[in-house]
């Protein structure tokens, strides 16, 4: 079973995780939480994604650990899963809304002159980039790595276009922050085919997500 934790007071934390959380409470600041549902979000269905197996991790990753390998370590803690509160979910819908704001899609060819390069952005970058930012932020905030799962989906609306976004593991079920939606939606919720995601013991250890994905049986429907 894993562990869970509650993102409240800094009690122990290193002088930066003080720091970076000082810095995300004041971007939260600058989002209104007011019409936030935070209570509907803690009364759905608590519902993970299937996973079968270790997969083959993206190419961009492992250019991001050679150029980075600091930020590709093994966590220290064991996985965790996020203790989902209305505090804590204001962390990550401020998050989402300032690294979304804060970025300016804009593809790799562009930037780099090649197909793939997956950076930190600085004001312009694409979806793997926006999901680095906001991973670090979480990091930094206080967050366990393990529980910020960076995850590669497919639309299902047509065209299988590829795309980035981040997972959060919270002992509510897995939320997702995605540059292309100010929405943060549990999984289940989103239009997306889930591909591979991160392992949550180890960021270089890839797993692909089951073909067949349970969903929630809404209130008087038949079961399928």
């Amino acid at each position: 079973m894993t562990a869970t934790r509650v993102l409240s007071g800094d009690h122990g934390a290193p002088s930066t995780a003080r720091k970076w959380r000082v810095l995300v409470t004041a971007v939260a600041a600058a989002v209104s939480f007011n019409a936030m549902p935070a209570f509907g979000f803690l009364a759905r269905p608590i519902l993970f994604a299937a996973i079968d197996g270790v997969t083959k991790a993206p190419g961009g990753w492992l250019q991001f650990c050679a150029d980075n390998p600091e930020e590709c370590r093994i966590p220290a803690e064991k996985p965790q899963e996020v203790t989902l509160t209305p505090e804590g979910l204001q962390q990550l819908f401020s998050v989402n809304s300032y690294a979304n704001d804060r970025v300016k899609w804009t593809a790799d060819a562009e930037l780099y002159g090649k197909a793939e390069h997956w950076a930190y952005p600085l004001d312009r970058g694409d979806c793997e980039d926006i999901v680095l930012l906001k991973r670090r932020l979480l990091a930094k905030a206080g967050w366990p790595v393990g529980a910020l799962l960076i995850t590669t989906v497919e639309d299902r609306k047509g065209g299988g276009e590829r795309h980035a976004v981040l997972t959060v593991r919270t002992d509510r079920g897995e939320l997702i922050l995605d540059n292309q939606t100010p929405e943060i939606l549990f999984w289940y919720e989103t239009d997306y085919r889930f591909l591979t995601r991160q392992s949550p013991s180890d960021p270089n250890v890839w797993m692909a997500f089951s073909a067949n994905q349970p969903r929630p049986v809404r209130a008087g429907a038949a079961a399928p």
